[in-house]
């Protein structure tokens, strides 16, 4: 009988082998390296890079001139224990902001300081103050705060303009995103003139869109021009998760140096106003059944900037009809398809500016000239 081992179990086993053994020495090599070869600890050598490109020195200059006029907002809120009756102040949100002028001044949003009792403000070298509510316009989702910097105060953000802003220009974002301070964001102009409708049922019309990331912690920084002007104040963003997700909105500057300026000298801003009475709903109806595209007026105000103009608002007939009266068509070339539009198209206008409405009477266009007042 054969007793001899198989040939192949013998491949085999040596294989194996083989295979156990160079495993072991893979696993220790770095301590055999160590042991029996001399390795060299010195850091390997540094290759210069030369200039930075035009761009990114844009960009740096930017953020280092900008970022000074930056802060960061903390707010808190006062909370009381409904059994022990004691006060609490707890944290409520972050933002951010910017000084508006060389007299402490700081602009930011509405959301950002709401239902908050105290704020604090941060600056970009460390100190820190308590700020007060100087006055805020929700319908804008803007505020402005006050602090009392005695020493070394912070420069303001050059302002520039909106109404030329063009569909793909470069546009930088700064802010404090999810706390993490002076954070430098870069993109384009995504899209003009939209709407955002907020919680509350407001709608913030002439937004700019943007795609530089905008996250929470964001709202009420600047949005920068590539000449480092202020453009934009970041407000909202639109995402399903609530972080970034390419699309973000700023408060165009035209607004903002409408409003802020307004805020400061006033502590609220009041819209000019026509002196009529619309519903939307009533609107929408009626004009269906006319069908036209306008607003209705339903009521004018006694001694208002509409019957000054001569506006005719509907009214009922003895026959339990319907008297009309003037549909808004037009304000400056502006066309009017609804209460929304009109009050947007209202927004852009000061209290005293004279302004051309085209309006349909009787079948008939015809053309009043009015002059905006405040509301009584």
């Amino acid at each position: 009988m054969d007793t001899r081992p198989d040939p192949f179990l013998r491949r085999i086993r040596w294989v194996t082998i083989a295979l156990i053994v160079l495993l072991v020495v893979w696993q220790f090599l770095p301590w055999i390296e160590r042991a029996f070869v001399r390795l060299d600890a010195e850091p390997r050598t540094v290759y210069a890079r030369g200039e930075l490109a035009a761009d990114e020195q844009t960009t740096i200059a930017i953020f280092e001139r900008a970022s000074p006029s930056v802060v960061f907002i903390t707010t808190r809120q006062r909370v009381v224990d409904l059994y022990t009756r004691n006060v609490f102040s707890v944290p409520r949100g972050t933002g951010s902001g910017f000084f508006w002028d060389d007299l402490g001044h700081i602009v930011t949003n509405n959301h950002v300081i709401e239902g908050a009792s105290e704020a604090t403000i941060r600056l970009n070298d460390g100190r820190s103050y308590r700020a007060v509510l100087v006055g805020r316009s929700p319908a804008h989702d803007l505020a402005v705060l006050r602090i009392n910097v005695p020493i070394d105060p912070r420069p303001p953000v050059p302002i520039g303009t909106s109404h030329d802003l063009k569909v793909g220009q470069k546009v930088f974002a700064i802010g404090n995103p999810f706390g993490l301070d002076y954070t430098l964001t870069s993109g384009l102009v995504s899209a003009l003139d939209r709407s955002l409708e907020e919680e509350n049922g407001s709608t913030i019309e002439h937004l700019i869109q943007t795609d530089a990331a905008i996250n929470p912690g964001n709202s009420g920084g600047p949005l920068l021009d590539s000449a480092g002007r202020l453009i934009g104040i970041n407000t909202a963003i639109y995402s399903p998760s609530g972080a970034y997700a390419g699309i973000g909105f700023a408060v165009p500057v035209d607004t903002v140096n409408r409003v802020v300026p307004e805020l400061i000298a006033e502590g609220h801003y009041t819209r000019p106003a026509l002196g009529i009475g619309v519903d939307e709903d009533v609107n929408r109806a009626l004009l269906r059944e006319l069908g036209i595209t306008g607003v209705a007026v339903l009521r004018v105000e006694p001694g208002s900037s509409a019957e000054l103009a001569g506006l005719r608002a509907f009214r009922p007939s003895g026959d339990g009809k319907v008297i009309a009266g003037d549909v808004i068509l037009s304000i400056e070339d502006t066309p009017i398809g609804s209460v929304a539009k009109l009050l947007s198209v209202l927004d852009d206008y000061r209290i005293g500016d004279r302004v051309s409405l085209r309006v349909l009477r009787g079948g008939r266009e015809h053309e009043l000239e009015v002059l905006f007042a405040g509301p009584d």
